[in-house]
């Protein structure tokens, strides 16, 4: 079976739910966050201090 190309690394929450998930191929990290209650969803790459993006080193992300 071929790797995953999104993991999740975190999440919290049941209702509003926010997760992270991290691309395998670039290491770029987004945030998902959802509501039961508006039945809404978003995503948005994550962003350090300076305005670029948050990349988790590939050989982390696929242990």
């Amino acid at each position: 079976m071929a790797e995953k190309r999104f993991v999740e690394t975190y999440s919290q929450g049941l209702t509003n739910v926010q997760k992270i998930v991290v691309d395998t191929e670039t290491g770029v990290n987004y945030l998902l966050a959802s509501t039961s209650t508006t039945a809404g969803c978003g995503m948005t790459v994550l962003v350090d201090k300076d305005g670029k993006p948050i990349v988790t080193p590939i050989n982390s992300v696929n242990q």
